[in-house]
């Protein structure tokens, strides 16, 4: 059986989550009490006709003691061999207050109570942190379209093989922010920049003129080692704690050059040795899975072309 958790921030787009696992064929449940969960479980696997994928809502509408008792709960489904995922959706809190603005929609916070909308947006990142620090995958929805939303539950959610390791790595640019989601963050800001370069200025990462620029320096190998041997002594210790998602952000000034010229050649080295490598570069509005290279080319980390 294959349970997915959805859980998350108000207006971050758990329901449109939810929406899209049902229409893949999921079981779907919004606004499940957590306390329930077991008896879900239980009935839905001995009912008939079985059923083997099953996608449910909890949030902040639970009550206070059902969100404490979350991990145990979440314990006690895992241990009867249930292939279960906690996803986590999260936004930026000043995009969550435009999306409430312009829907005009009440925040389930604020009901019954005296909290400007800006305090209960606060108040529920504080009352789903038992499911947040469990959560297996964090979406960050900030820059997402609806689309965008749908396919990554699609990719990274319904298409996931269980205590299959998924590694991301995305670049960025650390002048609008750094991901929600990155679980490691590594900063190319110290490297030669070749925006100052007017003529190497129109292209990005993936541009062979950007890799040629790049290639020219020991210090971006260096960083591209560093990076490369971290991560080969501690993803496997990711895996063995039971991690099914790892995202590993790496972040220049605008997201353009360098961090997408490292993510490029990271995610072809770790694609000859993870199944499940993809990449996504945010300031270029990229994501995509990664073919693994023939064994002839494992040990080159040339970057990929096209999208």
């Amino acid at each position: 059986m294959q349970l997915v958790i959805i859980s998350g921030r108000s207006g971050s787009g758990k329901s449109i989550a939810l929406q899209a696992l049902e229409d893949l064929g999921f079981y779907a449940i919004d606004n499940l009490p957590a306390m329930l969960l077991g008896s879900l479980v239980d009935e839905l696997h001995a009912g008939e006709p079985r059923r083997s994928s099953i996608a449910v809502s909890i949030d902040a509408r639970n009550l206070p003691d059902a969100l404490e008792r979350f991990p145990s709960l979440l314990d006690e489904v895992r241990q009867r061999g249930v292939d279960c995922q906690v996803v986590y959706l999260t936004a930026d809190a000043k995009i969550l207050l435009e999306r409430y603005s312009a829907t005009r929609r009440r925040h389930p916070l604020t009901r019954d109570s005296d909290r400007t909308l800006a305090e209960a947006i606060d108040s529920e990142e504080s009352a789903l942190a038992e499911i947040r620090d469990l959560a297996d995958l964090t979406i960050d929805t900030t820059r997402l379209s609806v689309h965008d939303l749908r396919g990554r539950i699609t990719e990274q959610v319904a298409q996931h093989v269980g205590k299959q390791l998924t590694l991301t790595f995305e670049s960025f640019g650390f002048k609008r922010g750094v991901p929600l989601d990155a679980d490691t963050v590594f900063d190319a800001r110290c490297l030669p920049n070749p925006y100052w370069d007017p003529r190497l200025r129109p292209f990005n990462g993936r541009d062979a003129e950007i890799v040629e620029f790049l290639e020219g320096y020991r210090d971006v190998a260096d960083m591209a080692s560093d990076i490369h041997g971290w991560l080969s002594r501690w993803l496997p210790a990711y895996q063995a704690s039971h991690r099914s998602y790892v995202t590993v952000a790496i972040g220049c000034t605008g997201g353009q050059h360098r961090s997408v010229y490292l993510v490029e050649r990271l995610a072809t080295e770790f694609a000859a040795r993870y199944p499940d490598v993809r990449l996504r570069h945010r300031e270029l509005g990229i994501h995509t899975a990664i073919t693994r290279p023939a064994a002839k080319d494992s040990e080159h980390a040339t970057p990929l072309q096209g999208s």
